[in-house]
This record gives structure tokens, sequence and C-alpha cells, in this order.
């Protein structure tokens, strides 16, 4: 099989559940941010405490903390994650709400103790309303100038999706809805490929950041992109995270 019809291959079995990468697993490589996400959740998160899990994927993050299902409540909006949720999640006893995290939550005022985001929409004045007073908000987010590298070589010019994911941005939405920033912090992280057929199904995979990439249309390109990792071993770009780890102080 040469080159094209590998990628094509790709192309082709370009799908995803939930968050789920392990389809590529070995033709690529990350390093996380300097944070530890996971373990900023544990040392907030109590036996009693009602946690909301904004866009939670498939849940797969979510079920990792451990807590307990009847006092935990997720958002999804994408609908095949929904349908997902609700045949994992759902019969544990999780709430399964259908919702944009960038919209109206059909929560009660102060009905959460801790609200955690990976990744997902935000809407800070929403989530100051369903937290409680002194409840916590801790999300990760995906940053203005993520794989920016691997855009410019597959798409040139390619606007960025999402300008406003900025630390300054986001630092200021928080602020104006209320809530005290304990934490806002940002990094840049590596990501490799060395695959270009891996690198097909990421770009289709996630395809906010790849506006109409497609095999024929990125062709050119992707030779290229064979090229230097002939001479380099691997493709490389920096993944960009944010941490805000925001409180809703008691009214005194």
């Amino acid at each position: 099989m040469d080159n094209y019809e590998n990628w094509i291959a790709w192309e082709k079995d370009a799908k995803i559940k939930g968050w789920d990468f392990s389809r590529i697993d070995g033709l690529y490589e990350e390093e996380d941010p300097p944070w530890d996400y996971h373990g900023e959740i544990l040392s907030r998160l109590r036996p009693d405490s009602r946690l909301m899990d904004i866009d939670t994927g498939g849940g797969e993050f979510l079920l990792e903390l451990g807590h307990d299902p009847h006092r935990t409540t997720v958002t999804e909006a994408y609908p095949p994650n929904v349908d997902l949720c609700r045949r994992v999640l759902s019969p544990l006893g999780i709430r399964v709400i259908e919702a944009s995290g960038n919209g109206p939550l059909p929560v009660p005022d102060e009905s959460v103790d801790l609200l955690i985001d990976r990744n997902g929409d935000l809407n800070p004045r929403e989530f100051y309303r369903v937290l409680v007073p002194g409840g916590v908000c801790i999300t990760q987010q995906v940053g203005d100038s993520n794989d920016r590298e691997l855009v410019d070589l597959l798409l040139p010019g390619t606007p960025r999706p999402f300008p406003r994911q900025t630390l300054d941005l986001l630092s200021s939405d928080f602020l104006r809805a209320g809530f005290r920033l304990e934490t806002a912090r940002e990094a840049y992280a590596p990501l490799r490929f060395f695959d270009i057929g891996a690198l097909v199904w990421f770009a289709h995979v996630i395809e906010w950041e790849f506006p109409g990439f497609s095999v024929d249309a990125c062709r050119d390109r992707l030779e290229e992109a064979q090229k230097i990792l002939g001479q380099k071993g691997e493709i490389a770009c920096l993944k960009h995270r944010l941490l805000f780890i925001a409180v809703k102080d008691p009214v005194r």
C-alpha cells in the first residue's frame, strides 16, 4: 500500500467515541502540562460533594475520580457522546444532562459544590450561579495556540478557532463573573506524531482545528509532512493548555 492509499484508509477510519485516542496508541506521544489536574480535583472532592462535570465526553476522566455516582451530574452536547453517556453513566446512577457548557445549565442555583471542566465549553457566569458559596470551579482549557504547528503545516493560513482562549481573557471572564481566582496558569507541552496516517486520523477527529481537511485537499502538504518525518523521525507541535481554579467566596 502506498502512502496515499494508507492515508485514505486512515481517513475512512477517523471516528471517535467519547475522548478515546487509543486508535493511534504507539503512533504518537504527548506530554502532560506541569500541573496535576486530577490531583487538584481530588484534593477538594469530599465524599458528600455534589459534583458536576461539564462536557464530559464519554465520562472517561470522570469515572477515574471514583466519586459517588448518585452525587454526580454530567453535561454533554455532542449527540454520539450523549448516547454513550446514557448507556454507560446513567445505569450507574449518574445524572446525564444534554446541554452545552457555554449555555444555561438546567440545574438550580447554588446546587453544586465542585464543578469541573476539562477542555469543555466555558460560561463563568453560569458556573458561578450553580455553585454554592464556597464552591470551586476547576477547569483545564485548550489555549488559542494549540497544535498551531500542525495546522500551519497542513492548512496554512487557517484562522485560530478559539481566539478568546487566552490566559488574560479567560481570567477576566472569571473575575467579572464574581469568582476569586486561586490559580491561573498557562503551559505548552510537546505533541509528537511518528506516522502520517495517525496525523490524518487526528486532523479529522479534531475537525474544529483543521477545518476542511481531507487527504485529497491536503495531499501535497501530507507529502511534505512525510518528508519531514523521514528527516526528523517525528512531526512535532505544542499543546497549549490553561488551568483555572476559581472560588465562589461566601458573601460577608
